[in-house]
């Protein structure tokens, strides 16, 4: 091949390498959404609370989405992925989903400087945050901690299944967004009974 005919090639290749390039798939993000309640009397007496601690399976701890494929397989998907980690995505929702269910103003995420001198501390294990058939599972151990005397902690487990009212990974989204709501209100019930321990 002539000296002209190489050039050519060469051309031709960096052609369709940058036209490649060009039309890479497009990455999608999400966020989670606080819960919309009507506006909650805002309680002045209510106790303080910090979200201390949220853990989740290795599987999803990560910036893909991750969905379910045949059998005991799953797809990791690159091109949608959450906007934030979830490990701190979660915490910030559940502390904004607490406020507007019990009034509180003053319901942290950990680690903002509030957290440090709250009255309760609340951890959240999540056993399952996964999508499973045509649902959305969230299996959660909680436990409300007070960080002023030996109470005991009150804990709970909740086990929630939102069905996807759709095809399609916003409605995957949705899912969680219900699901996390659904986790909130049970652990906000007694949340609403405690006093700040001043």
């Amino acid at each position: 091949m002539g000296r002209i005919g190489i050039q050519l090639l060469c051309s031709v290749l960096m052609s369709v390498g940058l036209f490649g390039c060009g039309r890479s798939p497009q990455t999608t993000f999400y966020t989670l959404s606080p819960l919309v309640v009507e506006a909650t009397a805002i309680r002045p007496a209510a106790p303080t609370l910090a979200v201390a601690s949220v853990t989740l399976p290795e599987l999803v701890d990560r910036p893909q989405l991750v969905v379910p494929d045949k059998g005991a397989t799953v797809v990791i998907l690159e091109t949608h992925r959450w906007a934030e980690p979830l490990k701190a995505a979660i915490p910030r929702l559940l502390a904004d989903n607490l406020s507007r269910l019990t009034g509180a103003e003053q319901v942290a995420a950990w680690p903002q400087h509030a957290a440090h001198n709250a009255d309760y501390r609340l951890l959240v294990d999540l056993q399952r945050f996964e999508v499973v058939g045509n649902s959305v599972v969230v299996d959660a151990l909680w436990q409300l901690r007070s960080t002023k005397d030996g109470t005991t902690p009150l804990s709970g487990r909740a086990k929630i299944t939102e069905s996807l009212a759709a095809a399609g990974y916003e409605a995957i989204i949705d899912g969680y967004n219900r699901a996390l709501a659904a986790l909130s209100r049970e652990i906000a019930q007694p949340l609403r009974s405690l006093a700040p321990r001043r």
